[in-house]
């Protein structure tokens, strides 16, 4: 395939020596390490604050499991537990304060060495990314962390005829571990539109192969619920929806990008033809 002139232009604007390339990397690396260093250290002066925000949908589910809400109690049993959990909360919120200025260093690092139609075809999925993230952060947290919680909560058992009294008292690690793990699965989950529709504009993936393999979806899709959530019905039905309408999704939007591609090489090839017959 041959190049044309704008695209040696922009090729030789895009070149530079290997020591170039590393200081810049140097100096993304910089900014990427320090924005999430300034971060951690807000997250953690806020950490007590940012864990009771954590909770919040503990109380949820007290409230749908008819339990009074004054009673949710969670424990640490080793003195360094909840300092160690708040280190981890204040790692956890750093990343995701400082995810936007680290993509964007990341976007700067490799922008000059892409074309100009790539470069403007990357940013929508560098913007898309942390918004579908925190779509499915929100999911966990306003919908999923209490349907779970609520499931927990039913298997108590109190104290009378004769039974023994059974209650709930998690840990503080234990909590944020399971809260980071829903955040982090339904995160990544809401991320297949971006994945696929880089897949397809780059031609690794097709919307006729998405289309074909629905059914494999489906059966995947339910299985990785089964393995993420609680045992029960309710939490793997929960992840495995959204993860079928988010394929589906993925497969509109591959049939946008080829439909685009191909108009834009219609247009190109009308735009070779018309100045064949000029010249």
């Amino acid at each position: 395939m041959s190049l044309t002139d704008r695209d040696r232009e922009e090729i030789e604007k895009s070149s530079a020596p290997l020591i170039e390339h590393l200081i810049e990397l140097r100096r993304r690396l910089i900014w990427s390490i320090a924005g999430f260093f300034v971060a951690f250290l807000v997250c953690f002066f806020f950490a007590k604050k940012l864990f009771n925000l954590l909770v919040i949908p503990f109380k949820w589910a007290t409230q749908w499991a008819g339990l009074d809400t004054h009673k949710v109690e969670l424990i640490y049993t080793a003195p360094q537990e909840f300092f160690f959990t708040q280190i981890k909360l204040a790692m956890f919120g750093g990343m995701v304060i400082a995810f936007p200025l680290i993509a964007t260093q990341i976007y700067k690092f490799i922008a000059p060495g892409l074309y100009k139609n790539e470069r403007a075809a990357f940013l929508p999925f560098l913007i898309a990314s942390p918004i579908l993230f925190l779509m499915g952060a929100a999911l966990v947290y306003f919908f999923f962390t209490p349907m779970v919680m609520w499931f927990f909560l039913a298997m108590q058992q109190t104290g009378s005829d004769g039974n023994v009294q059974i209650s709930l008292l998690p840990k503080v690690s234990e909590y944020l571990s399971l809260i980071m793990t829903l955040i982090f699965s339904f995160g990544l989950v809401f991320q297949l539109p971006v994945v696929t529709s880089l897949m397809a504009r780059v031609g690794l993936l097709s919307s006729q192969t998405l289309a074909d393999k629905r059914k494999w979806a489906i059966v995947l899709a339910f299985v990785v619920a089964a393995v993420l959530t609680p045992p029960d019905p309710m939490s793997q039905i929960g992840l495995a929806l959204p993860t079928i309408i988010l394929y589906e999704i993925s497969i509109w939007t591959a049939r946008m990008i080829e439909r685009n591609r191909e108009r834009d090489r219609l247009a190109r090839e009308k735009e070779e033809d018309g100045s064949s017959s000029a010249s």
